[in-house]
């Protein structure tokens, strides 16, 4: 070839090729694209630095971060370690990230911020794919990590805007150059609302679940997981469906991102959940707690309920259900039967089927269940059967025995007011096997209220039938009449005088003038209206004997046994000393009452009342430590003697007296106690104890009215006492107290030494004739004085 040819062809060769003219405009938008993506970079990364420079040194401090406190719920925990109330606005129980079980961790990473240990605080890729949803519909998206969500919660409002994002964008790369990533994720697990007023995932644990956050399964951990995004869409007792499928699918990402197995989540798939029902919201102990409440605050003041603090207290759990039960059941074993009030409210239903069950939750809604007293509306009725739906929507069907006590509400001849009709709201309990019985809201009210009369540690405190009807406290506040509840407390000081359980003293009738009882003419009686003539004091007490009781103040002096029961603990100006106070006329509190028995119970020794044993901080750092103190000599009030007699006289009570169903229950000596019913049956007492455990129950109206002739202590009171003793028992093995120096036994009773050999009091009354009982005309005269 020649060389023109070679160089002809050289050149040819060094031409490009000719492109296809369709690849021309292809090239040159990729070009533009190129560009523009560049310039647009360019363009994000020259704003950012200009937000940067501008916005980053007005960012706020993020001090509440770093020495991150947040508001944690005054929580009182009882003996054994049982959650009895909580008090705060924010259901929180704050708990380091390393006590965080990873099983709980990963479930959040996995759906909230899978990269979270891999990112610096922003995951551009999802802030860009954001920012792009602000130009079209879907404008829900938000890419937020977990640091990004810190930021918003803490500093910045829930608004989706381009400026916020920048905002949220700038705060959580502050956060990360000065947190480290746990401590940012265990803000964020404590911090994070949940549902239920709970924050955090520990608390949401134990209210969704019941069970501490370390207890938590796979299944559990996804489905709280699932909370964050949107608490009340993905409740999973309010929306079982909508959560379940939201738990379904952070499982499967949990295994896309390697946090557990195939195996592991095809077991956490199939796993039933259980929730925690209102049933199961923890020992009713509500008056306790607000007592621990009120006692703290007056301490800590207003950060009483924000700062964490968890009051351990003496009531032991299982005896604050026992007391909550008990007193439940005798109030309304007294309610069903009262006369019927009628319903408490009248709906009209619609005919229409299909609208029914809306109309009776709207209904009821207004008319809560009261625990085991629930509201329902009747449906049909009749007096042989009455058909009744729930909040439920349970219908239930009363039939028999369970009408008994709306009877006169299913009359022909009820008034329009008391008539249970179709539309009524009722109240039903069911029974242990499974049978409804219609009753009423106890107007009655009752307290319970037992001790450890070696410490003073109470162990249960009921105030009343609801606290959430009422916030009186009647253990504490209610000051009542004992009646003759408050009579061992006169034969105590009667012990001192020479008295033994063998004296003698007469039954018979008294009258006495204004002048003896300080306000009107008396002429006191004995509860069955007998008179028995003379008795033993061992019998008299367990008879309950009014004219006995009121000789045996007589013959001691009613200054003495005013100044003597102050040793008990009663206040004496509540106690006027006149002959009056022999039965009970007084005032008293029921833990004033636990407390007076404790010093029979544990010897002769006075204790002071002990609920708070200690005081943590939300660290676990110790506040205060006041554990019981155990009864020393310093703390004797009476000779143990006296205590040791006084517990055989309230023996005989217990196994052949007014209180007799003791001993027929139980089968057992070491039980003593005091039956008590004021003048017109208006308040009912029972007041009692072992050795290691007094307890008192009072039972009457908030204003003071008759119980009804046939309710006494014995009735009312006693069986409640009795059912909390089966349960607290069942600890508690038989004890006699040993018997103390300085007592010698006469036949089958216990006196004294130095009255043992007849020095003390015989008898007393044994001549009083049986008093003129005054005309109606005499009786009309003495009061006309009276008045004037």
């Amino acid at each position: 070839m020649s060389e023109p040819d070679r160089n002809a062809a050289a050149s040819t060769s060094a031409r490009p090729r000719a492109l296809p003219a369709w690849s021309r405009p292809v090239l040159r938008a990729l070009g533009w694209l190129a560009g523009g993506l560049a310039a647009g970079g360019v363009a994000v990364l020259m704003l950012l630095a200009v937000a940067l420079s501008v916005a980053y040194p007005n960012l706020p401090e993020i001090s509440g971060l770093t020495d991150y406190r947040p508001k944690l719920p005054l929580r009182v925990i009882s003996a054994d370690g049982v959650l009895l109330g909580e008090f705060g606005e924010e259901r929180r129980l704050f708990t380091p990230i390393d006590r965080i079980p990873p099983v709980m961790q990963q479930a959040v990473l996995a759906i909230e911020d899978a990269r979270f240990y891999r990112h610096g605080g922003v995951d551009y890729l999802g802030v860009i794919r954001a920012g792009l949803a602000q130009f079209n519909k879907a404008k829900s998206q938000g890419a937020s990590t977990i640091t990004m969500q810190v930021a918003r919660n803490f500093y910045l409002s829930t608004e989706k805007t381009f400026t916020r994002k920048i905002y949220e964008i700038l705060l959580a790369l502050k956060i990360e150059s000065q947190l480290a990533k746990k401590q940012i994720l265990e803000v964020y697990m404590n911090q994070i609302f949940l549902g239920q007023r709970a924050y955090g995932f520990a608390a949401a644990s134990e209210i969704y679940f019941g069970k501490p956050l370390q207890d938590v399964t796979i299944a559990e951990a996804a489905m709280l997981a699932g909370l964050p995004q949107a608490p009340s869409a993905y409740n999973p007792i309010a929306n079982p469906q909508r959560a379940a499928r939201r738990q379904q699918y952070i499982i499967q990402r949990m295994v896309e991102n390697g946090f557990i197995t195939e195996e592991q989540a095809e077991s956490a798939r199939k796993q039933v959940l259980r929730y925690r029902t209102p049933v199961d919201s923890g020992v009713h102990a509500e008056y306790v707690a607000e007592t621990v409440r009120q006692l703290v605050h007056s301490q800590y003041g207003e950060e009483t309920t924000t700062r964490g603090l968890n009051v351990h207290v003496t009531v032991d759990a299982a005896d604050q259900a026992a007391a909550y039960r008990a007193l439940r059941r005798g109030l309304l074993n007294y309610e069903r039967r009262q006369v019927y009030r009628g319903p408490e409210d009248y709906v009209d239903l619609p005919k229409d089927p299909k609208d029914l069950d809306a109309r009776i939750a709207e209904a009821l809604a207004d008319h809560p269940d009261n625990d085991e007293l629930k509201a329902a509306v009747v449906m049909e009725a009749s007096p042989r059967k009455v058909v009744a739906v729930l909040q439920s929507g349970e219908a239930i069907t009363v039939t028999g025995d369970g009408l008994k006590p709306v009877t006169s509400g299913l009359s022909d001849k009820a008034g329009p007011k008391t008539q249970i009709r179709r539309g009524a709201v009722v109240r039903a309990v069911k029974g242990p096997k499974g049978e409804w019985t219609l009753t009423q809201q106890p107007e009655v009210e009752g307290a319970f209220v037992s001790m450890e009369p070696s410490t003073g540690a109470i162990r249960a405190l009921v105030g009343g039938f609801d606290f959430g009807k009422s916030k009186f406290n009647h253990v504490l506040q209610a000051w009542r009449q004992p009646g003759s509840s408050f009579k061992p407390f006169i034969y105590s000081s009667a012990l001192e005088k020479g008295f033994t359980p063998q004296t003698v003293v007469n039954d018979a009738p008294l009258f006495f003038d204004a002048g003896s009882t300080g306000s009107q003419p008396w002429e006191p009686k004995n509860y069955d209206g007998k008179f028995e003539g003379p008795m033993a004091l061992r019998q008299a007490l367990a008879r309950s004997k009014n004219m006995v009781s009121i000789r045996v103040l007589q013959s001691v002096g009613v200054h003495y046994a005013q100044e003597w029961i102050t040793r008990f603990g009663f206040e004496a100006d509540k106690h006027p000393p006149y002959l009056t106070m022999a039965l009970g006329a007084g005032s008293v509190t029921p833990m004033q009452m636990v407390g007076a028995y404790a010093v029979f119970a544990n010897g002769g020794h006075r204790v002071n009342p002990a609920l708070i044993t200690r005081i943590t901080d939300s660290k676990g750092r110790l506040l205060l430590d006041t554990p019981p103190k155990p009864v020393d000599e310093s703390m004797r009030v009476i000779d143990e003697r006296n205590a040791y007699v006084m517990a055989q006289l309230m023996g005989e009570v217990t196994r052949a007296g007014t209180a007799a169903q003791v001993y027929q229950v139980f089968k057992r000596a070491d039980l003593y106690g005091k039956t008590g019913t004021t003048n017109d049956s208006m308040d009912a007492w029972f007041a009692g104890y072992q050795p290691n455990l007094a307890a008192v129950v009072w039972i009457g109206y908030d204003n003071p009215r008759k119980l009804g002739d046939r309710e006494t202590g014995g009735g009312l009171s006693l069986p409640v006492w009795i059912e909390y003793m089966a349960h607290a028992l069942k600890r508690l093995p038989v004890q006699e107290s040993a018997v103390p120096e300085g007592l010698i036994q006469r036949g089958s009773d216990w006196v004294f030494e130095e009255y043992g050999a007849g020095a003390g009091v015989s008898s007393v009354g044994l001549d009083d004739k049986t008093p003129h009982a005054p005309s109606d005309e005499e009786r009309r005269s003495i009061l006309d004085l009276f008045r004037r």
